[in-house]
């Protein structure tokens, strides 16, 4: 047997070692250890770990990279985020947004993130955001999959022409159904628009991702009937709440029941604890929210958690890399999942939890799936996230299409060491 690209002597996140990869014809055809066969490339390991591309599940592509347009957000919080996206809107157009997005997406590869669902505004009557990313997702398809939501930004209510601009974006191909019903005028609005939502995605056999309770509010509860919904229609497995940060705020008792609800409906739950952690509780003195959704309990009840990225430079985060480690590394602390098996459940929380919400075909490490795949410098998931690990490669289809030289410092200490590699630094067993 010959293999267009052989891994050898990788470490896989569920601890194997010594493992070889053999890829041909863009898929995955043999993990085992010991292979001897020909291959047009080899790339040695050294034990290192290989793990399934990282998958943002949660972002918006129509904005990113537009800081300062047409100026900075100075109060740091969601809503002037929002006016501030409405002022830019209409300045909108199609080649800036793409051009944008396409740079985005060059820094996203180059850090093995090889999958993102973008939520791309619906409320601009030209609908230029949409265009230019229906035209993004043409041109990055070889070397990466952009999944898109059809996102009514200022309410699928409260603006006038949200529910046909809406209908419009999912003709033109937008698959996934979107909504912010904390953001409609009404509570009853808020919840009407999850129910017409829900109908309109199960009449057309599509998915959904609703911003939902976005707000430090505890009576914020759309998840409720999001929920209810996705069960009354059917939709189990097809429905996604992103942000839930309302419940960080909730009394105990009513998100003991209302956990179970979620699980039962078989709901999917997106954390942005980037994102999350830097808008909510703007309002707070001391003590502070955490602004982070409810991610140990939610684990605790089954429901499906994934972490997403958001924003990166634009009217509601100023920062951001698009490196889904630093959004593990932020996760794990904001919720104090610092076992062991906790932190390599937060690295699950940006692999193969948001592929399974995204419904990536081929997706995993194992002979059959697609040969995508992230070689890093670190032995282990833990230490993935703790040293946010450099991509040694990254491989789309069985070919390299971005490396990172290993990361050593050099020293000039009497005494000491020439060089610090902080991928030695592993724990004492």
């Amino acid at each position: 047997m010959s293999f267009d690209l052989l891994i050898k002597n990788a470490t896989l996140p569920d601890g194997r070692t010594g493992m070889d990869i053999g890829c041909a014809g863009g898929k995955i055809v043999a993990v085992e250890a010991g292979i001897a066969a020909e291959a047009g490339r080899t790339l040695d390991a050294g034990g290192k770990l290989v793990a399934p591309p990282f998958v943002d599940v949660h972002f918006h592509m129509d904005a990113t990279l537009s800081l300062g347009l047409p100026r900075m957000n100075e109060s740091g919080t969601l809503l002037e985020g929002i006016a501030l996206w409405g002022e830019l809107k209409p300045l909108l157009t199609i080649e800036a947004v793409v051009e944008r997005a396409l740079r985005y997406c060059d820094l996203a590869v180059s850090q093995g993130l090889l999958a993102v669902r973008s939520h791309v505004d619906v409320c601009d009557d030209r609908l230029t955001g949409v265009e230019a990313l229906l035209e993004v997702r043409r041109r990055v398809a070889p070397y990466l999959d952009l999944q898109l939501v059809a996102f009514p930004q200022d309410g699928f209510y409260r603006s006038p022409n949200a529910e046909k601009n809406l209908i419009r974006a999912l003709d033109m191909g937008v698959e996934v159904v979107g909504g912010i019903p904390h953001f409609e005028r009404t509570m009853e609005d808020g919840a009407r628009s999850v129910t017409a939502l829900c109908e309109l995605a199960a009449e057309r056999g599509l998915m959904v991702d609703m911003h939902c309770d976005e707000t430090d509010d505890p009576l914020s509860r759309h998840i409720e009937t999001l929920s209810y919904e996705t069960r009354r229609l059917g939709l189990q497995g097809r429905v996604a709440g992103s942000h839930l940060t309302s419940m960080h705020s909730m009394d105990n008792y009513y998100v003991s029941k209302l956990l179970p609800l979620m699980a039962e409906a078989g709901v999917h739950a997106i954390a942005n604890p980037l994102i999350n952690i830097a808008l909510q509780g703007r309002h707070d003195t001391y003590p502070k929210r955490r602004g982070q959704t409810r991610v140990p309990e939610m684990r605790a009840h089954g429901i499906n958690v994934a972490f997403g990225h958001d924003c990166v430079m634009d009217p509601w985060y100023s920062l951001g890399s698009g490196d889904m480690l630093e959004v593990a590394h932020m996760a794990l602390h904001v919720a104090q999942m610092t076992s062991r098996e906790a932190m390599r459940y937060c690295f699950e929380c940006i692999t193969t939890h948001p592929a399974t919400i995204m419904g990536l075909e081929g997706y995993g490490l194992a002979p059959g799936c697609n040969a995508d795949f992230n070689l890093l410098q670190a032995d282990d998931a833990i230490e993935a996230i703790r040293l946010k690990a450099a991509r040694l490669a990254v491989v789309r289809r069985g070919r390299v299409i971005a490396q990172t030289a290993p990361r050593v410092s050099q020293l000039s200490l009497d005494g000491r060491p020439d060089s610090v590699d902080a991928s030695a630094y592993a724990p004492r067993a």
